[in-house]
Protein backbone atom coordinates (compact mmCIF):
# COMPACT_ATOMS: atom_id res chain seq x y z
CA UNK A 1 0.00 0.00 0.00
CA UNK A 2 2.77 2.13 0.87
CA UNK A 3 4.55 1.67 -2.74
CA UNK A 4 1.22 2.95 -4.44
CA UNK A 5 0.73 5.90 -1.77
CA UNK A 6 4.25 7.62 -3.13
CA UNK A 7 3.17 6.85 -6.20
CA UNK A 8 0.09 9.12 -5.46
CA UNK A 9 2.39 11.70 -3.62
CA UNK A 10 4.85 11.40 -6.85
CA UNK A 11 2.24 12.20 -9.28
CA UNK A 12 0.92 15.07 -7.48
CA UNK A 13 4.11 16.46 -7.29
CA UNK A 14 4.88 15.83 -10.88
CA UNK A 15 1.67 17.66 -11.87
CA UNK A 16 2.56 20.87 -9.79
CA UNK A 17 6.14 20.84 -11.03
CA UNK A 18 5.39 20.91 -14.69
CA UNK A 19 4.62 24.34 -15.09
CA UNK A 20 7.39 25.71 -12.48
CA UNK A 21 9.82 24.41 -14.89
CA UNK A 22 9.30 27.21 -17.04
CA UNK A 23 9.56 29.45 -13.60
CA UNK A 24 12.63 31.39 -12.15
CA UNK A 25 13.25 29.20 -9.63
CA UNK A 26 13.92 31.85 -7.07
CA UNK A 27 10.51 32.89 -7.45
CA UNK A 28 9.09 29.60 -7.40
CA UNK A 29 10.48 28.13 -4.01
CA UNK A 30 9.12 30.49 -1.97
CA UNK A 31 5.81 29.84 -3.22
CA UNK A 32 5.97 26.35 -3.67
CA UNK A 33 7.01 26.31 0.31
CA UNK A 34 3.73 28.57 1.19
CA UNK A 35 1.46 25.76 0.28
CA UNK A 36 3.11 22.89 1.00
CA UNK A 37 0.42 22.26 3.16
CA UNK A 38 -1.47 21.70 0.63
CA UNK A 39 0.10 18.77 -0.81
CA UNK A 40 -0.37 15.72 1.30
CA UNK A 41 2.89 13.20 2.02
CA UNK A 42 2.78 9.16 2.06
CA UNK A 43 1.75 9.09 5.79
CA UNK A 44 -0.93 12.03 5.74
CA UNK A 45 -2.78 9.97 2.61
CA UNK A 46 -2.43 6.66 4.44
CA UNK A 47 -3.79 8.25 8.29
CA UNK A 48 -7.01 10.42 6.03
CA UNK A 49 -7.77 6.85 4.86
CA UNK A 50 -7.83 4.93 8.14
CA UNK A 51 -9.52 8.10 9.96
CA UNK A 52 -11.87 8.10 7.01
CA UNK A 53 -12.85 4.24 7.72
CA UNK A 54 -12.67 4.23 11.78
CA UNK A 55 -15.67 6.98 11.50
CA UNK A 56 -17.41 5.21 8.84
CA UNK A 57 -17.55 1.85 11.18
CA UNK A 58 -18.50 4.06 14.36
CA UNK A 59 -21.39 5.55 12.35
CA UNK A 60 -22.74 2.70 11.30
CA UNK A 61 -22.03 0.70 14.65
CA UNK A 62 -24.24 4.14 15.79
CA UNK A 63 -20.98 4.97 17.91
CA UNK A 64 -20.02 9.23 17.97
CA UNK A 65 -18.78 9.70 14.53
CA UNK A 66 -18.76 12.51 12.26
CA UNK A 67 -19.98 10.86 9.46
CA UNK A 68 -23.98 10.29 10.06
CA UNK A 69 -24.43 6.91 7.94
CA UNK A 70 -27.67 6.92 7.98
CA UNK A 71 -29.86 4.17 7.24
CA UNK A 72 -32.19 5.20 3.88
CA UNK A 73 -33.92 2.07 3.86
CA UNK A 74 -33.60 1.52 0.09
CA UNK A 75 -32.78 -2.36 0.16
CA UNK A 76 -32.55 -2.79 -3.49
CA UNK A 77 -32.59 -1.02 -6.83
CA UNK A 78 -34.84 -1.15 -9.54
CA UNK A 79 -35.37 -4.71 -10.98
CA UNK A 80 -36.54 -4.24 -14.52
CA UNK A 81 -40.36 -4.71 -13.77
CA UNK A 82 -41.25 -1.00 -12.89
CA UNK A 83 -44.35 0.08 -14.61
CA UNK A 84 -46.66 3.09 -15.07
CA UNK A 85 -46.49 6.62 -13.38
CA UNK A 86 -44.60 7.72 -10.53
CA UNK A 87 -44.26 11.87 -9.20
CA UNK A 88 -41.01 13.39 -7.51
CA UNK A 89 -41.31 16.21 -5.34
CA UNK A 90 -37.72 17.94 -5.30
CA UNK A 91 -37.39 20.55 -2.68
CA UNK A 92 -33.91 21.89 -1.67
CA UNK A 93 -34.09 25.66 -2.44
CA UNK A 94 -36.04 28.43 -3.42
CA UNK A 95 -37.06 27.15 -6.33
CA UNK A 96 -38.24 23.47 -6.27
CA UNK A 97 -39.84 20.91 -8.73
CA UNK A 98 -42.50 18.62 -9.51
CA UNK A 99 -41.75 15.81 -11.88
CA UNK A 100 -43.58 13.02 -13.52
CA UNK A 101 -41.92 10.06 -14.54
CA UNK A 102 -43.08 7.04 -16.87
CA UNK A 103 -41.41 4.11 -16.37
CA UNK A 104 -41.60 0.98 -18.65
CA UNK A 105 -39.41 -2.22 -17.76
CA UNK A 106 -37.84 -0.26 -15.22
CA UNK A 107 -36.82 2.34 -17.97
CA UNK A 108 -37.70 6.08 -18.06
CA UNK A 109 -39.59 6.50 -21.14
CA UNK A 110 -41.81 9.93 -20.28
CA UNK A 111 -40.52 12.65 -18.08
CA UNK A 112 -42.74 16.24 -17.44
CA UNK A 113 -41.55 18.53 -15.19
CA UNK A 114 -42.61 21.87 -14.16
CA UNK A 115 -40.89 24.62 -11.55
CA UNK A 116 -42.21 26.87 -8.83
CA UNK A 117 -40.88 29.26 -6.68
CA UNK A 118 -41.39 29.76 -2.79
CA UNK A 119 -41.47 33.19 -1.65
CA UNK A 120 -39.81 34.35 1.68
CA UNK A 121 -42.31 34.68 3.35
CA UNK A 122 -43.39 30.97 3.05
CA UNK A 123 -40.05 30.15 3.48
CA UNK A 124 -39.86 31.93 6.91
CA UNK A 125 -43.24 31.44 8.23
CA UNK A 126 -45.23 28.31 9.68
CA UNK A 127 -45.00 24.38 8.54
CA UNK A 128 -49.05 24.02 7.38
CA UNK A 129 -48.44 27.02 5.16
CA UNK A 130 -45.25 25.79 3.62
CA UNK A 131 -46.67 22.71 3.50
CA UNK A 132 -50.00 23.39 2.10
CA UNK A 133 -47.89 25.35 -0.89
CA UNK A 134 -46.05 22.54 -1.41
CA UNK A 135 -49.66 20.32 -1.88
CA UNK A 136 -50.80 23.19 -3.59
CA UNK A 137 -48.18 22.57 -6.28
CA UNK A 138 -48.60 18.89 -6.30
CA UNK A 139 -52.04 19.20 -7.23
CA UNK A 140 -51.38 22.11 -9.79
CA UNK A 141 -48.82 20.18 -11.35
CA UNK A 142 -51.44 16.68 -11.56
CA UNK A 143 -54.72 18.11 -12.29
CA UNK A 144 -52.44 20.01 -15.28
CA UNK A 145 -51.55 16.45 -16.12
CA UNK A 146 -54.85 15.22 -16.17
CA UNK A 147 -54.31 12.61 -13.62
CA UNK A 148 -56.56 13.97 -10.62
CA UNK A 149 -57.94 10.77 -10.50
CA UNK A 150 -54.85 8.54 -11.18
CA UNK A 151 -52.92 7.11 -8.13
CA UNK A 152 -49.71 8.39 -8.11
CA UNK A 153 -46.69 7.43 -5.90
CA UNK A 154 -44.80 10.33 -5.26
CA UNK A 155 -41.02 10.39 -3.81
CA UNK A 156 -39.95 13.12 -1.70
CA UNK A 157 -36.25 14.71 -2.54
CA UNK A 158 -35.92 16.76 0.82
CA UNK A 159 -32.38 18.18 0.45
CA UNK A 160 -31.83 19.05 4.46
CA UNK A 161 -30.57 17.39 7.26
CA UNK A 162 -32.80 14.88 8.21
CA UNK A 163 -33.20 11.46 10.23
CA UNK A 164 -34.83 8.51 8.84
CA UNK A 165 -36.62 5.94 10.59
CA UNK A 166 -38.15 4.59 7.83
CA UNK A 167 -38.29 4.64 4.26
CA UNK A 168 -41.37 7.29 4.44
CA UNK A 169 -40.11 8.84 8.04
CA UNK A 170 -37.86 11.74 7.65
CA UNK A 171 -37.44 13.45 10.77
CA UNK A 172 -35.82 17.51 9.98
CA UNK A 173 -32.60 18.08 12.12
CA UNK A 174 -32.75 21.75 11.25
CA UNK A 175 -33.11 23.95 8.15
CA UNK A 176 -30.02 25.25 5.91
CA UNK A 177 -29.53 28.02 3.04
CA UNK A 178 -32.56 30.24 3.02
CA UNK A 179 -35.55 28.32 5.10
CA UNK A 180 -36.37 28.35 8.64
CA UNK A 181 -39.60 27.60 9.77
CA UNK A 182 -39.66 26.68 13.07
CA UNK A 183 -42.50 24.65 13.43
CA UNK A 184 -41.57 22.02 10.95
CA UNK A 185 -37.88 21.06 13.00
CA UNK A 186 -38.07 17.65 15.19
CA UNK A 187 -40.91 17.13 12.63
CA UNK A 188 -41.59 14.06 9.69
CA UNK A 189 -41.65 16.43 6.63
CA UNK A 190 -43.54 12.91 4.69
CA UNK A 191 -46.42 13.62 7.61
CA UNK A 192 -47.03 17.00 7.07
CA UNK A 193 -46.95 16.68 2.93
CA UNK A 194 -49.43 13.69 3.21
CA UNK A 195 -51.60 16.20 6.36
CA UNK A 196 -51.01 19.32 3.21
CA UNK A 197 -52.52 17.00 0.28
CA UNK A 198 -55.35 15.29 2.23
CA UNK A 199 -56.73 19.27 3.22
CA UNK A 200 -56.64 18.78 -0.14
CA UNK A 201 -58.44 16.15 -1.32
CA UNK A 202 -58.15 16.58 -5.16
CA UNK A 203 -55.28 14.17 -5.97
CA UNK A 204 -54.57 10.45 -5.11
CA UNK A 205 -51.07 11.34 -4.88
CA UNK A 206 -49.47 8.79 -2.12
CA UNK A 207 -46.18 10.11 -0.60
CA UNK A 208 -44.28 6.17 -0.56
CA UNK A 209 -41.03 7.63 0.20
CA UNK A 210 -38.52 10.31 1.10
CA UNK A 211 -34.55 10.84 0.06
CA UNK A 212 -31.82 13.29 -0.49
CA UNK A 213 -30.53 13.65 -4.16
CA UNK A 214 -27.49 11.58 -3.46
CA UNK A 215 -29.72 8.67 -2.96
CA UNK A 216 -31.75 9.87 -5.83
CA UNK A 217 -28.16 9.98 -7.94
CA UNK A 218 -27.74 6.06 -7.33
CA UNK A 219 -30.83 4.77 -8.61
CA UNK A 220 -31.09 7.25 -11.22
CA UNK A 221 -27.30 6.03 -11.97
CA UNK A 222 -28.39 2.56 -12.16
CA UNK A 223 -31.14 2.76 -14.41
CA UNK A 224 -27.55 3.89 -16.43
CA UNK A 225 -25.53 0.98 -15.08
CA UNK A 226 -26.61 -1.71 -13.17
CA UNK A 227 -22.71 -1.97 -11.87
CA UNK A 228 -23.55 1.34 -10.05
CA UNK A 229 -23.10 0.94 -6.01
CA UNK A 230 -21.90 4.61 -5.30
CA UNK A 231 -23.95 7.90 -5.41
CA UNK A 232 -21.41 11.34 -5.47
CA UNK A 233 -22.76 14.93 -5.09
CA UNK A 234 -19.85 17.11 -5.87
CA UNK A 235 -21.70 20.60 -6.70
CA UNK A 236 -21.94 23.61 -4.15
CA UNK A 237 -22.13 20.97 -1.46
CA UNK A 238 -20.78 17.47 -1.45
CA UNK A 239 -22.13 14.32 -0.14
CA UNK A 240 -21.74 10.62 -0.88
CA UNK A 241 -24.22 7.58 -0.09
CA UNK A 242 -22.91 3.39 -1.21
CA UNK A 243 -24.77 0.09 -1.19
CA UNK A 244 -23.59 -1.61 2.14
CA UNK A 245 -24.47 -5.18 3.26
CA UNK A 246 -27.21 -5.21 5.69
CA UNK A 247 -26.15 -6.91 7.80
CA UNK A 248 -23.65 -4.50 8.55
CA UNK A 249 -26.20 -2.10 9.35
CA UNK A 250 -27.36 -1.26 12.69
CA UNK A 251 -29.62 1.60 13.00
CA UNK A 252 -32.52 -0.40 11.32
CA UNK A 253 -36.52 0.50 13.08
CA UNK A 254 -38.77 -1.46 10.68
CA UNK A 255 -38.99 -5.30 10.31
CA UNK A 256 -36.72 -6.76 7.90
CA UNK A 257 -37.49 -9.26 5.34
CA UNK A 258 -34.24 -10.45 4.33
CA UNK A 259 -32.49 -7.50 3.11
CA UNK A 260 -29.14 -7.99 1.14
CA UNK A 261 -28.01 -4.58 0.76
CA UNK A 262 -29.25 -1.29 1.67
CA UNK A 263 -27.79 2.63 1.02
CA UNK A 264 -26.45 4.20 3.46
CA UNK A 265 -26.36 8.30 3.82
CA UNK A 266 -22.68 8.96 4.84
CA UNK A 267 -23.37 12.79 5.07
CA UNK A 268 -19.65 12.99 4.30
CA UNK A 269 -20.01 17.03 4.33
CA UNK A 270 -19.45 17.25 7.70
CA UNK A 271 -16.27 14.81 8.30
CA UNK A 272 -13.94 15.80 10.41
CA UNK A 273 -16.49 18.07 12.46
CA UNK A 274 -15.09 16.51 15.65
CA UNK A 275 -11.63 17.68 14.81
CA UNK A 276 -10.18 13.98 13.36
CA UNK A 277 -9.21 16.02 10.35
CA UNK A 278 -7.50 18.57 12.14
CA UNK A 279 -3.91 16.97 11.19
CA UNK A 280 -4.40 18.40 7.52
CA UNK A 281 -5.94 21.84 8.18
CA UNK A 282 -3.47 24.50 7.14
CA UNK A 283 -4.03 28.21 7.99
CA UNK A 284 -5.61 28.96 4.41
CA UNK A 285 -8.37 26.27 6.03
CA UNK A 286 -8.55 28.34 9.26
CA UNK A 287 -9.11 31.24 7.29
CA UNK A 288 -12.00 29.58 5.62
CA UNK A 289 -13.37 28.38 8.40
CA UNK A 290 -13.78 31.63 10.23
CA UNK A 291 -15.25 33.30 7.05
CA UNK A 292 -17.80 31.02 6.85
CA UNK A 293 -21.75 30.94 7.86
CA UNK A 294 -21.20 28.14 10.74
CA UNK A 295 -17.42 27.82 12.02
CA UNK A 296 -16.47 24.25 12.84
CA UNK A 297 -19.16 22.20 10.46
CA UNK A 298 -19.05 21.22 7.24
CA UNK A 299 -15.45 20.06 7.80
CA UNK A 300 -15.20 18.22 4.41
CA UNK A 301 -16.74 20.22 2.07
CA UNK A 302 -14.96 23.45 3.01
CA UNK A 303 -11.52 21.38 1.04
CA UNK A 304 -13.75 19.92 -1.45
CA UNK A 305 -16.58 21.70 -2.51
CA UNK A 306 -17.88 24.84 -4.86
CA UNK A 307 -19.59 26.93 -2.17
CA UNK A 308 -15.45 26.81 -0.61
CA UNK A 309 -12.42 25.98 -3.50
CA UNK A 310 -12.85 29.61 -4.96
CA UNK A 311 -12.84 31.57 -1.92
CA UNK A 312 -9.70 28.75 -0.60
CA UNK A 313 -7.68 30.23 -3.67
CA UNK A 314 -9.16 33.77 -2.99
CA UNK A 315 -7.11 33.43 0.80
CA UNK A 316 -4.19 32.02 -0.77
CA UNK A 317 -3.73 34.58 -3.28
CA UNK A 318 -3.93 37.75 0.01
CA UNK A 319 -1.66 36.11 1.69
CA UNK A 320 0.86 35.85 -1.05
CA UNK A 321 0.27 39.43 -2.37
CA UNK A 322 0.81 40.93 1.85
CA UNK A 323 4.02 39.17 2.30
CA UNK A 324 5.09 40.84 -1.33
CA UNK A 325 5.19 37.59 -3.24
CA UNK A 326 2.51 38.14 -6.06
CA UNK A 327 1.36 41.22 -7.60
CA UNK A 328 4.09 43.35 -6.98
CA UNK A 329 3.68 45.62 -9.79
CA UNK A 330 1.87 49.09 -9.86
CA UNK A 331 -1.65 47.71 -9.04
CA UNK A 332 -3.47 46.48 -5.83
CA UNK A 333 -5.32 43.22 -6.05
CA UNK A 334 -7.98 45.73 -5.32
CA UNK A 335 -11.90 43.69 -4.79
CA UNK A 336 -10.01 40.45 -4.73
CA UNK A 337 -8.87 40.75 -1.43
CA UNK A 338 -13.07 41.09 0.09
CA UNK A 339 -13.86 37.55 0.83
CA UNK A 340 -16.47 35.92 -1.84
CA UNK A 341 -15.48 37.78 -4.68
CA UNK A 342 -13.26 34.68 -6.05
CA UNK A 343 -15.89 31.97 -6.69
CA UNK A 344 -15.54 28.84 -7.71
CA UNK A 345 -16.40 28.85 -11.39
CA UNK A 346 -13.65 31.36 -12.40
CA UNK A 347 -11.13 28.60 -10.68
CA UNK A 348 -12.63 26.54 -13.00
CA UNK A 349 -11.86 28.76 -15.81
CA UNK A 350 -8.38 29.36 -14.54
CA UNK A 351 -7.65 25.57 -14.74
CA UNK A 352 -9.27 25.73 -18.43
CA UNK A 353 -5.95 27.41 -18.66
CA UNK A 354 -3.67 25.12 -17.60
CA UNK A 355 -5.22 22.19 -18.88
CA UNK A 356 -5.07 23.84 -22.30
CA UNK A 357 -1.86 25.68 -22.08
CA UNK A 358 -3.38 28.98 -22.29
CA UNK A 359 -3.72 32.34 -20.42
CA UNK A 360 -6.57 33.56 -21.54
CA UNK A 361 -8.88 33.25 -19.19
CA UNK A 362 -6.59 33.86 -16.39
CA UNK A 363 -5.38 37.34 -17.76
CA UNK A 364 -9.52 38.33 -17.89
CA UNK A 365 -9.98 36.96 -14.45
CA UNK A 366 -7.13 39.37 -13.18
CA UNK A 367 -8.55 42.50 -15.09
CA UNK A 368 -12.07 42.09 -13.59
CA UNK A 369 -10.03 42.35 -10.37
CA UNK A 370 -8.13 45.67 -11.56
CA UNK A 371 -5.24 43.56 -11.95
CA UNK A 372 -2.93 43.95 -15.19
CA UNK A 373 -0.62 40.59 -14.40
CA UNK A 374 2.51 40.61 -15.42
CA UNK A 375 3.88 37.00 -16.34
CA UNK A 376 5.02 35.43 -12.87
CA UNK A 377 1.71 36.60 -11.37
CA UNK A 378 -0.23 34.32 -14.10
CA UNK A 379 1.83 31.63 -13.35
CA UNK A 380 1.28 31.96 -9.55
CA UNK A 381 -2.27 31.98 -9.84
CA UNK A 382 -2.40 29.20 -12.06
CA UNK A 383 -0.54 27.24 -10.02
CA UNK A 384 -2.70 28.05 -6.44
CA UNK A 385 -5.75 27.14 -8.58
CA UNK A 386 -3.94 24.00 -9.81
CA UNK A 387 -2.77 23.02 -6.14
CA UNK A 388 -6.33 23.51 -4.48
CA UNK A 389 -8.10 21.91 -6.88
CA UNK A 390 -5.66 18.76 -6.83
CA UNK A 391 -6.14 18.33 -3.25
CA UNK A 392 -9.87 18.14 -3.49
CA UNK A 393 -9.58 15.27 -6.41
CA UNK A 394 -7.17 13.60 -3.94
CA UNK A 395 -8.97 13.80 -1.02
CA UNK A 396 -12.10 12.97 -2.66
CA UNK A 397 -10.33 10.03 -4.41
CA UNK A 398 -9.08 8.59 -1.00
CA UNK A 399 -12.71 8.51 0.23
CA UNK A 400 -14.00 6.60 -2.72
CA UNK A 401 -11.39 4.35 -3.22
CA UNK A 402 -12.12 3.56 0.88
CA UNK A 403 -15.65 2.72 -0.30
CA UNK A 404 -14.88 0.80 -3.25
CA UNK A 405 -12.50 -2.09 -1.23
CA UNK A 406 -15.33 -1.77 1.52
CA UNK A 407 -18.08 -2.78 -1.63
CA UNK A 408 -15.54 -5.07 -3.10
CA UNK A 409 -17.33 -6.07 -5.38
CA UNK A 410 -16.30 -6.97 -9.06
CA UNK A 411 -17.19 -3.66 -10.89
CA UNK A 412 -18.56 -0.59 -9.67
CA UNK A 413 -19.95 2.12 -11.11
CA UNK A 414 -20.06 5.55 -9.31
CA UNK A 415 -23.09 8.06 -10.37
CA UNK A 416 -21.55 11.66 -10.35
CA UNK A 417 -23.88 15.03 -10.45
CA UNK A 418 -23.10 18.29 -9.56
CA UNK A 419 -22.03 21.75 -10.66
CA UNK A 420 -18.24 21.60 -10.15
CA UNK A 421 -18.07 17.97 -11.34
CA UNK A 422 -19.52 19.17 -14.42
CA UNK A 423 -17.69 22.20 -14.89
CA UNK A 424 -14.32 21.81 -13.26
CA UNK A 425 -12.15 20.66 -16.54
CA UNK A 426 -10.02 18.40 -14.58
CA UNK A 427 -11.24 17.42 -11.55
CA UNK A 428 -12.66 14.23 -12.91
CA UNK A 429 -9.59 13.09 -14.69
CA UNK A 430 -7.53 13.58 -11.30
CA UNK A 431 -10.12 11.44 -9.15
CA UNK A 432 -10.43 8.57 -11.61
CA UNK A 433 -5.97 8.35 -11.83
CA UNK A 434 -5.76 8.73 -7.75
CA UNK A 435 -8.52 5.89 -7.35
CA UNK A 436 -6.60 3.78 -9.91
CA UNK A 437 -3.62 4.12 -7.59
CA UNK A 438 -5.29 3.50 -4.56
CA UNK A 439 -7.22 0.75 -5.16
CA UNK A 440 -5.61 -0.66 -7.58
CA UNK A 441 -7.39 -3.92 -7.74
CA UNK A 442 -11.04 -2.57 -7.81
CA UNK A 443 -12.69 -1.96 -11.45
CA UNK A 444 -14.63 1.46 -11.31
CA UNK A 445 -15.83 3.78 -13.77
CA UNK A 446 -17.19 7.04 -13.17
CA UNK A 447 -20.78 8.11 -14.94
CA UNK A 448 -22.64 11.41 -14.85
CA UNK A 449 -25.83 10.81 -13.48
CA UNK A 450 -28.10 13.91 -14.06
CA UNK A 451 -31.19 14.95 -12.16
CA UNK A 452 -31.20 12.39 -9.11
CA UNK A 453 -32.81 14.74 -7.39
CA UNK A 454 -35.60 14.53 -9.57
CA UNK A 455 -35.97 11.29 -11.69
CA UNK A 456 -34.17 9.09 -8.78
CA UNK A 457 -36.92 10.22 -6.25
CA UNK A 458 -39.53 8.95 -9.08
CA UNK A 459 -37.60 5.89 -9.48
CA UNK A 460 -37.60 5.67 -5.34
CA UNK A 461 -40.69 6.27 -5.37
CA UNK A 462 -41.46 3.07 -7.91
CA UNK A 463 -38.67 0.73 -5.67
CA UNK A 464 -40.99 1.59 -2.27
CA UNK A 465 -44.49 0.80 -4.57
CA UNK A 466 -42.73 -2.59 -5.40
CA UNK A 467 -41.32 -3.76 -1.83
CA UNK A 468 -45.00 -2.71 -0.72
CA UNK A 469 -46.58 -5.02 -2.77
CA UNK A 470 -44.24 -7.64 -2.01
CA UNK A 471 -44.55 -7.42 2.20
CA UNK A 472 -48.77 -7.00 1.29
Amino acid sequence: MSCLQSEVVFYTRCIHRRRSNCWNRVVFLPIEQKVAGLQFSVATIKKIQDVFLSEMNKGIHQQPSSLQMENTYVPELLDGTEEGLYLALDLGGTNFRVLLLELAHGKPIREEVKKYHISSDLRMGSAIRLFDYLAECVSDFVIAQGLQDVELPLGFTFSFPMIQHSLDIGILVTWTKTFNCPDTVNKDVVKLLRDALDRRGDTKVKVVAVLNDTTGTLVQGSTLDPDTAIGLILGTGSNACYLERADRVEHWETERHGEREVIIDIEWGAFGDNGVLDFIKTEYDHENDANSLIVNSFTFEKYISGKYLGELVRIVLVKLTKEGMLFTGDHTPGSMLIPGNLTTDLVSDIEQDSLEGNDSNTIQILKKFGIDPEEEDIRIVQYVCEIVSNRAALLLAICLATLLKRINKEYVTIAVDGSLYKHHPRLETWIKQYISLLAPDHKFKINHAEDGSGKGAALVAAIAQRLQKRID
